[in-house]
């Protein structure tokens, strides 16, 4: 019986290679690329226990709950204030992937950010967007989202942010994570 002749190397290992190579480096430079596979990471952390106050400058000590307060039409606070002076950078609590760069009436300029167990934290009432800032972005913590403002229902306020927390489930109040 005879043998099947031997299979020929067409030469196409190393072309086949240095693409597999361009294609993870392309992967890893352009995080649009990764954007899959860093939701599916992100989704599956906890969310943290505490976060940094997300306006710069401002403390801890300088926080005041507002979770609850009434609101016009029968609505209730479903986040915390932070007041600062107009312009004041507002900047990313925790790492995430941003989900809306836009406007909308209650909120005037807004900002959505997905995070660790699929939270979505909301930067409202800002002065301005950053720049850069794009839907589908990987942010970090502390990157700057915009600045401090009175946009939205917030005009005729003294400068602040609105900053509110959401889960599956509903708002979450952030004051306590943000004042251990």
């Amino acid at each position: 019986m005879d043998s099947p002749p031997p299979r020929r190397r067409s030469g196409c290992l190393v072309p086949v290679l240095l693409l597999a190579a361009l294609a993870v480096a392309a992967a890893v430079a352009v995080p649009s690329l990764r954007r899959p596979l860093y939701l599916a990471e992100l989704a599956s952390l906890a969310p943290p226990d505490t976060l940094p106050v997300p306006v710069a400058g401002v403390t801890p000590p300088q926080l005041a709950d507002t979770w609850g307060a009434p609101r016009s039409n029968g609505r209730t606070h479903e986040g915390i204030d932070i007041f600062a002076d107009r312009g004041t950078p507002v900047v990313s609590a925790t790492e995430g992937v941003v989900l809306g760069v836009g406007t909308n009436s209650l909120g005037g300029n807004v900002v959505r950010v997905m995070g660790p167990g699929r939270e979505v934290h909301y930067y409202a009432h800002l002065d301005a967007h950053a720049d850069e800032l794009a839907d589908g972005q990987r942010v970090m913590a502390g990157d700057t989202l915009g600045t401090v403002g009175t946009s939205g229902n917030a005009a005729g306020t003294p400068p602040h942010l609105h900053y509110g927390i959401y889960r599956a489930g509903g708002a979450v109040n952030p004051y306590p994570r943000l004042a251990p």
